[in-house]
Parts: C-alpha cells; sequence; structure tokens
C-alpha cells in the first residue's frame, strides 16, 4: 500500500491529459528544454564565446572610414 503500481501511474496520467490536453502538455515540455537550455547558455558566461574575425575587421574598417 506503501508504493504505487504502474495502474496508478497510469490512472494519473490520463487525468492529466483529459485535465491539460496533449498540445499544452507539447508546450510546457518544449518551454521547459528552451529554459534548460537558456540556463546552460548563462552558466556558461559571456567570456567564453569567441569574437568572430569578420566582426573585429568589420569594426576596424568602420573605424577608419569614420577618421578620413
Amino acid at each position: 500500500m506503501g508504493s504505487f503500481s504502474i495502474w496508478h501511474w497510469l490512472i494519473v496520467l490520463v487525468i492529466v491529459m483529459v485535465v491539460f490536453g496533449t498540445k499544452k502538455l507539447g508546450n510546457v515540455g518544449s518551454d521547459l528544454g528552451k529554459a534548460v537550455k537558456g540556463f546552460k547558455d548563462g552558466v556558461k558566461g559571456e567570456e567564453e564565446k569567441p569574437v568572430a574575425k569578420d566582426q573585429a575587421v568589420i569594426d576596424v574598417q568602420a573605424k577608419d572610414k569614420s577618421g578620413n
């Protein structure tokens, strides 16, 4: 009586699907995945991202044109 059987979990799953619907549950799963990915990217930090080589060249050329 202390633990739930597979039938208990299946009944709970069916009730949740009826209440929320499968579309809403899919959206919640997708949003949760995006939140976890965003959290991981935030933990890595901005300083670990390499600066693109082309971006630095564009910045230098813009400064040269403004000085002429």
